[in-house]
């Protein structure tokens, strides 16, 4: 009896994260255009992939694109079947990834824990800037993290298990996948996590060849039906072009996206709260906790967060997204520790409240911010020493005093949870809950199509002002795809692959192109080039 109303009461809290999931993730998803480059990327893939219709090969101004597998890009062809090719069709594969995430979640949580655990480890990926944020965007990274995640906890689920195999069957169908969403580094991950896992403990106990051999079968299996089958049918040379674009990415800073070691760590500890605060409440002298046998589900999010967060801190290009695994651990161990809180088996740490605040804070001003610049941006521009920033704030977006009053009363109530959070937990977290849950839709919402008005609109709109001609167009000094995907560009225009060529020689379309203002003095030396405009920190040419 016990077991049915349990189930029942479960049944009930997954309808109700699948209905707040659709609620806050589905609403607006083509609110704004997508951003250059990594959102259009994929959505030009999908695009010319139904231009085409070759929907075996990605390509990339229909020339072969070897940088990823297509199993995102299949998601959002299918999405673009059915509502149009669009913004909303390229970002709804993330927001039902999203729902699915928060269901699934959910399940691992109350699995390897109690519900609690689990209800909370849905709730931090809903009211944490970042996690949040992603389900609401065109990028790779939310599926791909949630294949690595399921594969991570079906490993988990051997150990003791009396279907570990099914476990791991489960466990290698879910590491194929993830291959086929973003690559070998979904290899990569999980043997460097069994690698630590192996250190830590002495060997794999609780682990047999047969169960690493059966991952092995069962992930090899998912990545051969489309890796194999390409390689029997066209050689090895697009997966020779994959391998080494995989090592370039990682050796070398791509398209001046690098940064310092600590990047992640601090993309982290801002972009993930504030369930990352609460990774804080494990004391680095209890740190023995990695030894514990048999090793509870904590410990594997450990060693994912320390994996991931080490491996791409190491890796030379620096990209916001590329640590977004890490929102799994961050928010699973968020929730483990909140639980240990609410049940009483410890109080919260003084470390915790400080960067609450601390990191609050940084948000709180962040959000004041951004209307102040736009508020005083004849004040700022003289500071900025970038032409192309000074060039973007001349868009004509309006601000006003209104819009400082969500980042003052957001400021106003983390300062109430800090006080609170001390004495009257339950409270708090209320508070926090309810206004993260209004103050993350209200950036999204309010914020970001500001946000892209002055960095990329300007572009955008010049290259749509091309849909259905037939001519060529070719950003300079600058990598982009909006060209591509917003001009529609078609398979009967060729590929724009070298500036200097197309500069100088004769060509069969007429020729567009875009530079940013900070090196139109290159391109003005240049006789072939009439000036036809600027605008926001973009400058557009013609071909004489």
């Amino acid at each position: 009896m016990y077991h049915r109303i349990t189930s029942l009461k479960n049944k009930y809290i997954y309808i109700g994260l699948a209905a707040i999931g659709a609620i806050f993730f589905l609403p607006f998803l083509g609110q704004v255009h997508l951003f250059d480059w990594d959102e259009i990327n994929f959505a030009e893939c999908a695009r010319e992939m139904i231009a085409t219709g070759d929907y075996f090969r990605p390509q990339i101004d229909f020339q072969p694109f070897w940088e990823k597998p297509p199993l995102f890009i299949w998601m959002q062809v299918l999405s673009m079947k059915s509502f149009g090719i669009s913004e909303f069709a390229a970002r709804l594969p993330n927001a039902i990834c999203g729902i699915l995430t928060l269901l699934s979640v959910f399940y691992v949580g109350n699995k390897v824990k109690n519900k609690q655990t689990g209800i909370l480890f849905a709730l931090f990926f809903l009211i944490s800037w970042l996690p949040h944020f992603y389900f609401k965007s065109g990028i790779i990274d939310p599926s791909f993290n949630l294949f690595i995640f399921l594969s991570f906890y079906h490993y988990y689920s051997i150990r003791g298990s009396t279907s570990a195999y099914y476990s791991a069957i489960h466990s290698g169908l879910f590491l194929g996948l993830a291959v086929l969403t973003k690559g070998p580094v979904a290899i990569l991950i999980a043997g460097l996590a069994m690698l630590v896992y192996f250190l830590l403990n002495r060997g794999f106990k609780g682990y047999s060849i047969g169960h690493i051999l059966t991952i092995g079968v069962a992930s090899l299996a998912v990545i051969g039906s489309w890796f194999g089958i390409y390689i029997l049918k066209d050689g090895w040379w697009f997966v020779n072009e994959f391998v080494a674009y995989q090592i370039r990415l990682f050796t070398t800073q791509d398209a001046g996206h690098g940064g310092p070691f600590i990047y992640h760590f601090v993309v982290l500890l801002i972009g993930c709260f504030p369930a990352v605060i609460f990774l804080f409440q494990q004391r680095i002298k209890s740190a023995r906790f990695i030894f514990s046998a048999p090793p509870d589900f904590s410990v594997w999010m450990w060693i994912m967060l320390w994996v991931v967060l080490l491996l791409f801190s190491i890796v030379k290009t620096k990209i916001v997204h590329y640590s977004s695994l890490c929102y799994f651990p961050v928010c699973y161990l968020g929730a483990h520790y909140l639980d240990e809180i609410l049940q009483g088996k410890t109080s919260i740490r003084p470390i915790t409240r400080a960067l609450f605040l601390i990191v609050g804070i940084i948000w709180s001003i962040v959000l004041i911010a951004l209307p102040l610049i736009g508020l005083f941006k004849d004040r700022f521009t003289p500071y900025i020493e970038d032409p192309f920033a000074v060039g973007n704030l001349e868009a004509q977006v309006n601000w006003s005093y209104f819009e400082l009053i969500p980042g003052l009363i957001y400021l106003m109530l983390l300062i109430i949870i800090f006080i609170k959070l001390r004495r009257n937990t339950i409270f708090a977290l209320g508070i926090l809950l309810i206004s993260q849950l209004l103050i993350i839709p209200v950036t999204i919402l309010h914020f970001t199509p500001k946000i892209e008005a002055i960095s990329q609109r300007a572009a955008i709109e010049f290259y749509s002002s091309f849909q259905g001609k037939q001519v060529l167009i070719k950003p300079l000094g600058f990598k982009s795809y909006a060209h591509l995907f917003y001009a529609k560009k078609s398979a009967s225009v060729p590929s724009a692959t070298d500036e200097d060529q197309l500069i100088h020689e004769p060509n069969s379309f007429p020729v567009y192109f875009i530079s940013k203002i900070q090196d139109k003095p290159r391109y003005d030396t240049f006789p072939q080039l009439e000036v036809l405009g600027s605008k926001n920190g973009f400058v557009f040419y013609k071909k004489k």
